[in-house]
């Protein structure tokens, strides 16, 4: 019927999106309104007067088109949304990832260096003098991370058995201080130690907030994977291909899966026209 072909056309007119999603969807309201005018021709009514009503009951041009069109619009932005999300948030994890790592790594280069100059004012192996103290207590007061530092004599020691020494003997030097450290952190406390092989061992509890950066990068990745997962299935929805196999691809192999569904799509399309 031309008047419903004409109609079907006019409604569609400048209607941006998937080309084949288009002609679909365009199939579709040509099939309900063929429909209308059957069941009305059956109700008596001539096939130029069912047309008419059929037309008239589906809405007027200008207002299906205006409908059509926010439809696919809405459709395509959702997509994309979905898609700029789960990319944002995988780099912001990432960066955030990054970021703490960096932290992580410099604290431990740091805590070297102190530890190394501990060792370093205490290497003339005499007394711990008050003069002593007080640069050792410098050198902890210039980290953010070191919450405690303790010395211990172990000239007396062998060297297999100084770890064993330090947990029960009491320090010849210990000095502590309060380390920002908030519930939200996930900090641990973990000791780090070393000596000069002579007299000193050189003992200090540091901040560590290792947890904090895996939390953030698998729960920043399940996010991730998540959406893209999501925006995955909704074009697999709209090109007919949708089952519950994609899904599984798509939920485990990400991207890779994605370009797995794509790569397929092309290849029949190209058989098809061929």
């Amino acid at each position: 019927m031309k008047q419903i072909d004409m109609y079907v056309e006019e409604v569609y007119r400048n209607v941006g999106g998937n080309k084949k999603e288009i002609n679909e969807s365009k199939a579709e309201m040509k099939t309900h309104l063929l429909e209308a005018v059957h069941e009305l021709k059956t109700e008596g009514k001539s096939e130029k007067e069912a047309i008419e009503i059929a037309i008239e009951r589906f809405g007027g041009e200008q207002e299906m088109r205006s409908v059509v069109s926010q439809l696919f619009k809405a459709q395509k932005i959702f997509s994309k949304w979905i898609l700029s999300s789960a990319l944002i948030i995988l780099l912001l994890s990432l960066a955030a990832f990054g970021y703490i790592r960096g932290i992580e790594e410099t604290n431990a280069s740091e805590n070297s260096e102190i530890a190394s100059a501990v060792l370093e004012v205490l290497k003339n192996n005499g007394p711990i003098t008050e003069a002593k103290k007080a640069e050792i207590t410098t050198l902890i007061d210039g980290t953010d991370q070191i919450s405690e530092v303790k010395v211990f004599n172990v000239r007396d020691v062998g060297v297999n058995s100084i770890f064993g020494y330090v947990e029960t003997a009491q320090p010849d030097y210990q000095y502590e201080k309060t380390v920002w450290s908030p519930d939200w952190l996930r900090a641990d406390f973990y000791p780090y130690g070393g000596g000069d092989g002579e007299q000193w061992y050189v003992q200090m509890e540091t901040r560590h907030i290792g947890d904090l950066m895996a939390i953030i990068l698998f729960s920043g990745l399940a996010v991730y994977f998540t959406l893209f997962t999501v925006w995955a299935t909704i074009n697999a929805y709209h090109h007919k291909r949708l089952n519950i196999g994609w899904v599984i691809i798509f939920a485990l192999f990400n991207v890779i899966g994605y370009l797995i569904y794509y790569l397929l799509g092309k290849k029949a399309t190209l058989s098809t026209n061929v």
